[in-house]
């Protein structure tokens, strides 16, 4: 009993922090005195089996969370995890974000400096490419490797199509060019198939 006294005392103390809350905080949710929840948070006592339920209900863990004394490092890590891959994501859409900031900006001071020009809208064509090596970068370092298939066929097209694009412009027709982003895909599809060799 002194046990499980200790155990529960230990998870409120460390899911009450985990959630930026004070004992005064939590009591007032709980219609408890701080005082009591310090009475609880050193094992001087324990609450009833009803209001350990809804203090589980309040940091969004089970009865049985409650109870065993592993879980709220497992709860941590988990939390830690979630806001890396969060921050990561955060990084990447900002990354991206500035790639296309540029190419905004680039077109309008083009188009304001040389008001003849009609070149300026192959910024945005060269920013898709240059978008998705950013995406590879980030997914090959912090995401699933597996989706480089995906990108890195995504990148093969957006350059052909950007040389296409631009040769279009000069009046030239490389249509045939697009017979590399075939050859190419069936090059990728063939990669993604190669599975590494499991380490012993």
């Amino acid at each position: 009993m002194d046990n499980i006294k200790s155990i529960v005392a230990k998870n409120i103390t460390e899911l009450r922090l985990l959630n930026n809350m004070t004992q005064l905080e939590l009591g007032e949710k709980l219609n408890y005195s701080d005082k009591t929840i310090s009475k609880w948070e050193r094992g001087e006592s324990s609450p009833e089996i009803s209001v350990l339920v809804e203090i589980a209900d309040i940091f969004g863990v089970t009865l049985d969370y409650m109870v065993r004394s592993e879980n709220i490092e497992e709860k941590v890590n988990e939390n830690r995890e979630n806001e890396s891959k969060y921050n990561h994501r955060v990084i990447t859409y900002l990354s991206e974000g500035v790639v296309w900031f540029v190419a905004i900006f680039a077109f309008i001071v083009t188009s304001l400096i040389t008001q003849s020009a009609t070149f300026q809208w192959l910024y945005f064509v060269y920013a898709f490419p240059i978008v998705l090596i950013i995406r590879l970068v980030f997914n090959s370092v912090w995401f699933n490797p597996r989706h480089n298939y995906v990108i890195i066929s995504a990148l093969m097209w957006s350059i052909l199509a950007a040389i296409h694009i631009t040769f279009w412009y000069f009046g030239v027709n490389v249509t045939l060019i697009y017979l590399l982003g075939i050859v190419g895909e069936i090059i990728i599809v063939l990669w993604s198939f190669i599975k590494k060799p499991k380490k012993k």
